[in-house]
This record gives structure tokens, sequence and C-alpha cells, in this order.
């Protein structure tokens, strides 16, 4: 297993985390029991996996409460590192959702027990709140950290300008500055390299990966013809939205060739092309059962060659949206390298034209 440094922190997490909304659910994202939880976190760990992610909501907090029953035993809380969410609701109470100091502290204070921890690895904001000054929100993470409840922060589903609105606000403090955000990104969505990818790279966070399969579609089971019986897009699963039905299709039969041609799943070619893109540190596996955890599990070590990778570069790239075709047109000589991981491809392409 292979483990990079989350952000600019000194913490390493492995390429693969474990994600657990599926323990304690429904059967429309998959009801994994506390026993399966068990087999599967077990796995994971015998892999080398060592960083595990649920979020309070999760379940109404059922998820947390099974991870750390899991966790709690056998010493395996040692080799693993706990990252949980906050910000939607929880209660019926006018205080029960949000960012706010009173919903940040209460939650956190109500995860540990759930988890049955003392401290939470990474505790990550799970989505972004309008309402509540960034200020407030970003000293009770502050104070989380320093009375060591929390080790790091992170956050998740944010825009470009909410992080650099979230950065500013912890800078002009010297409070605790976001050492990684939560994104969604795949070759079935790539909307998060024209902002969160580069902001990424440019203010050294880690960028960990949530539906790296889009819910399914890209593990090669759905297909222009065909799909599986069960699955969360086969029970009304909207995330993520499907806007280019052509392109998705497209992108799933170049998933598959190639997945064929190297005797390995769809699952494991898309996996392993996030986990070679610019500033991604790691990538959140799930699973209704073990047979796919196995799989996925195995992405960790399948590497793409290069004329593989820039077949699916080219099959999902998405348009440069401005102000980018115009940088691409007008500002080359003075580029970053956060720039280039976006511009340059069709930087090259312009110029030849």
């Amino acid at each position: 297993m292979e483990y990079r440094y989350l952000g600019r922190s000194g913490l390493k997490v492995s390429v693969l985390t474990m994600g657990t909304m599926t323990f304690g659910g429904s059967e429309k994202i998959g009801n994994t029991s506390a026993a399966d939880a068990e087999r599967q976190v077990d796995m994971c760990l015998d892999a080398g996996i060592n960083l595990y992610d649920t979020a309070n909501v999760y379940n109404a907090g059922v998820s947390e409460e099974i991870l750390g029953d899991i966790l709690g035993g056998n010493g395996r809380r040692a080799k693993a590192l706990v990252a949980t969410k906050v910000r939607f609701k929880m209660g019926d109470g006018p205080n029960e959702t949000g960012l706010s100091r009173h919903h940040i502290i209460a939650q956190a204070e109500a995860s540990l027990k759930r988890l049955k921890t003392d401290v939470i690895d990474l505790y990550q904001v799970h989505e972004w709140d309008g309402r509540t000054p960034i200020e407030e929100t970003m000293e009770a993470l502050d104070t989380l950290v320093r009375t060591g409840k929390v080790r790091y922060i992170g956050c998740s589903n944010y825009s470009g300008w909410h992080i650099m609105k979230a950065l500013m606000a912890a800078d002009k403090r010297q409070g605790q500055r976001f050492v990684s955000q939560q994104i969604h990104y795949s070759l079935h969505s790539r909307d998060a390299e024209y902002e969160l990818v580069p902001i990424s790279q440019d203010q050294g966070l880690g960028i960990l990966i949530w539906s790296p399969l889009a819910g399914g579609l890209l593990s090669g089971k759905y297909r222009r013809d065909s799909g599986p019986e069960s699955g969360r897009h086969v029970g009304g699963f909207r995330e993520p939205p499907v806007y280019d039905q052509d392109k998705l299709y497209d992108v799933i039969d170049t998933i598959v060739a190639i997945g064929e041609a190297r005797g390995v799943s769809g699952a494991q070619v898309a996996l392993s092309w996030l986990l070679g893109r610019p500033g991604v540190t790691s990538v959140i596996i799930g699973g209704r059962n073990a047979a796919q955890f196995e799989d996925n599990i195995a992405a960790a070590s399948f590497v793409l060659s290069d004329e593989e990778r820039a077949q699916l570069d080219a099959v999902s790239r998405p348009p440069l949206l401005y102000p980018y075709w115009h940088q691409s047109f007008s500002a080359q000589d003075r580029l970053s390298a956060a720039d280039l991981d976006l511009i340059g491809p069709y930087a090259k392409e312009f110029s030849r034209g």
C-alpha cells in the first residue's frame, strides 16, 4: 500500500480510504450489517488502508457507532485514522444544523461518543454554510484542535471561493487551516479540475475523493444496452447527475475496453486513473460486499500505461470554461504548475490550431 502526505501536514494516509456510508444503511445505498462491516474493515486493515471515513449524518449516527464498535476491539484503533464530518441536520431544534460554534462543538462531542474514541483524526465540515460567519466556523474548529479533541481539519463540497475565504479567516487569527478537502471527482465528472484541484495544489490541501465510481456507473456494470438488477442508480440515486448520457457511455466503453485488455475490472481502471491525477491523496472506496472491496483494493497496485491514460483523458475531457480558455490564449507565458494541469492540454491543442 502506498501512503501520501495529507496536504502540507505531516500525516501520511493510504492512497485508498475506506468509506462507511453503507454501515447500517438502507437497501437504496447498501445496507451493511455490523458483522459484514467488521469483516470489511479487517480486509482493509490487512491491506494497509489506514484512513476510515464516516459522518455523523450517515444513517443518523449508526455508521459512526458501528465503526466505533469495530475499531474499539482487538487493537484496531491504533492502526486506523478516523475521519468524520459535521454540517447536516441531526435533530429537530433550530440549532441542530449548520456550522455554528454551537453545532460544531456539540456534534464533535456526540461523534466522539459514538466513535468510542478520545480524538477525531480528521474533522471535516461536510457542506458550505452561507449563513454562519466563516470566522465563527474556523474558530470553533481551531478550538477543537487546541483542546485535543481533533487533530486535523478539512472541508468537503466547498467551492474555490469558499475555501479561500475559510483559509483567509484562519490565517488572519493564526488558527488551524484545512489540510484537505473531500470532493466528488471521477472520469464521469471532472468539474473539480476547474477550481478545486488547482486550489488544492496552490494552497497545499490534500484531495480525498468521494464516489470515485460515480455511484457505480463506472464499474463496468452499466452499459448502453444493459445494466445490473440492483444498485444505487437502479434505485433512483441522483448522485452524480448525468447531463450527457452519450458521453458517459463513451467513457464507460473506454474503461471496459482497457479493463478487458488488461484482465481487470472497470472499477480498477477508473480508480487507477484517479490515483494518477495531480493533487490526489486518497480515493474513498466502498462496497456492498467483500468481493467489491477486494476488487477495489486491488486498484492500489494496478498502474495504467501512458497510452491508456491518454485514452481516458481524451474521452472524458470537459470543455474549457471561461476564463480558462481566455488564459489559454493570452497567459501562456505566465502560467503556474497549478494552472497548467488544467490549461496545458488545451493550450497545446490551441497552439497547434
